[in-house]
């Protein structure tokens, strides 16, 4: 049974804040913003395995004493089959959370379908364990209860926790596009080291020094970044603990290297 009554809503006394047009656009744009806040993420997440996997590479393997040419050589193999990886498992980690929400949003739908009453009754208290008192909760839930698909959504989102699967923002194929580019170009930021010196000196030291020059360019960008996304000001340590992870993983490669 429900605690209160329907209350009625007066919507003729209101002047609609938005034209159907501008919320068509609003939502177009709201839909952009998410797929480029995603194309973020992966880019700062890929840049960072990049430098650090390759760098830990050139560091194990520069303790071996092999060339430098080797060096490069095992350097671009490495970073074309991680790249490879990387892009893949960001596409299927996408396309599965899309495919979750898909199925989610199925049996929501069959729910409201066949037990709408009791979803109604259940976003209710839902919304009322939130805070919201129960003449405003009823009357939230008596709009929402107008609309199927802005029911459906809120129940997806408040009770089960799972956002709705995206309307024409994230692809997951360009994700894996942008973190196999991602992964390469910062990857490949160690390793420019031995191209660009090769010309000039044949000193492998000189070399590792070079790559480790760049690697600390590259993760100083991306410990910038991942304050920026984090919407933290506190660029130093976030560019520090990004570097200190770097010099952490690469003396283990690089130790390991030294004693097999």
């Amino acid at each position: 049974m429900r605690e209160s009554d329907d209350i009625a809503v007066d919507t003729n006394s209101s002047t609609p804040l938005l034209e159907e047009s501008e919320v068509k656009d609003k939502k177009e744009v709201s839909g952009m913003e998410q797929w480029r806040g995603e194309i973020v993420k992966s880019i700062v997440y890929a840049g960072l395995e990049a430098v650090f996997t390759c760098f830990s590479l050139i560091s194990s393997v520069s303790a071996t004493n092999l060339s430098s040419v080797e060096v490069l050589a095992l350097g671009i193999a490495n970073l074309v089959a991680d790249g490879i990886s990387s892009s893949l498992g960001d596409f299927l980690s996408s396309s599965t959370k899309e495919g979750l929400a898909i199925k989610e949003m199925a049996v929501t739908q069959w729910e409201l379908n066949n037990h709408r009453k009791d979803q109604e009754e259940q976003l209710l208290q839902q919304y009322q364990s939130l805070g919201m008192d129960l003449i405003d909760s009823n009357m939230v839930v008596n709009i929402f209860a107008k609309y199927n698909d802005i029911l459906r959504d809120q129940k997806m989102t408040a009770q089960k926790g799972v956002m709705p699967p995206d309307q024409g923002g994230e692809k997951p194929w360009k994700n894996g596009v942008v973190a196999f580019l991602t992964f390469v170009g910062f990857g490949a930021a160690p390793l420019l080291s031995f191209v660009v010196l090769k010309p000039f000196t044949d000193n492998e030291l000189v070399m590792f020094i070079g790559a480790c020059f760049m690697s600390a360019i590259a993760l100083t960008f991306l410990g910038i970044a991942k304050a920026k996304i984090c919407g933290k000001r506190n660029y130093v340590r976030s560019v520090g603990f990004v570097l200190l992870n770097g010099a952490v993983a690469a003396s283990a490669a690089y130790f390991l290297g030294w004693m097999f």
